[in-house]
């Protein structure tokens, strides 16, 4: 029989050096599988269309990769620091030529990257993807407004500086937008889209994007362009699609004419200083 009075044994004491180390790992697993199942946003928008949700569930997968082989890394070095932290002049065991461990620890990390690769292939041509659709949108940007024409509906919208334009688009419906520029180079940005493309003097960068939400979005131009670059903001409202025709009607008679006269009047307003009559935009 053990006496309480004999010193502890080394396999007792190796025993509850285990036992602690599996304790010090499995906390943070339960705390991991109590906090539930659902997955941070790791300081990214989700966004309100199709394309924005695919990257941001591949934003998702990459840094969860990232955390779990960044996780796994750490373990093993805290285990070697650990389970080797005596000093002296004792070299552990050492080991080579294990065939199973170092097909492994090659073999696991390029699948990895070619998982990750093919998740990217995959969101990349839905974001760039051009589906057919009814709903198109002429985008103009120029010094410091921008202009939107709808095709075939005799409807134009133009806003500068102060002004805030607002494009009006149906929900869960794909958007087509033919994206130009007058002047200089300008960035067509919406934050809730989550979504940027350059506006391109003589270039027509095209892209399609579908909300799948209704709501009024903030857009911007995110490059510096001039004097009154920081003014240079727009609106996207989503609305259904009996609204969008609704307002595509009550709108028709927004020609070109009239909305580069309006363009006039917004640079001659005291305001801002007048410009030439080339900066507003017109297709």
């Amino acid at each position: 029989m053990d006496s309480p009075f004999l010193p502890p044994q080394e396999g007792d004491s190796k025993h509850r050096r285990a036992k602690r180390r599996r304790r010090l790992f499995a906390l943070p697993l339960a705390a991991l599988a109590l906090s539930g199942c659902t997955i941070p946003s790791f300081g990214v928008v989700k966004g309100d269309t199709t394309s924005s949700r695919s990257t941001y569930n591949l934003w998702e997968g990459f840094t969860l990769a990232a955390l779990i082989v960044g996780a796994l890394t750490f373990a093993l070095i805290l285990y070697a620091v650990l389970r080797y932290r005596r000093k002296g002049d004792n070299i552990p065991k050492q080991s080579q030529y294990h065939i199973p461990l170092e097909l492994i620890y090659t073999i696991v990390p390029i699948l990895i990257v070619f998982g990750l690769f093919a998740a990217t292939v995959v969101v990349e041509n839905k974001v760039v993807a051009n589906p057919k659709t009814n709903v198109v949108v002429d985008v103009n940007a120029f010094q410091w407004g921008w202009k939107f024409t709808y095709p075939n509906h005799d409807v134009s919208v133009i806003g500068q500086t102060t002004q805030t334009p607002v494009m009006v688009i149906p929900v869960n419906t794909n958007v087509h937008i033919n994206l130009t520029s007058t002047d200089v180079v300008h960035g067509f940005y919406v934050h809730d889209f989550n979504f940027s493309r350059y506006a391109l003097p003589g270039v027509v960068n095209q892209f399609t994007f579908r909300a799948v939400n209704t709501g009024t979005y903030f857009g911007q131009c995110t490059q510096l362009c001039g004097l009154y670059h920081s003014l240079m903001y727009f609106k996207v409202k989503v609305v259904p699609m009996s609204t969008y025709t609704s307002w595509l009607s009550a709108n028709k008679n927004a020609t070109a004419a009239q909305a580069a006269e309006t363009a006039t009047k917004l640079q001659t307003s005291p305001i801002v200083p007048a410009k030439a009559t080339n900066s507003i935009g017109a297709n």
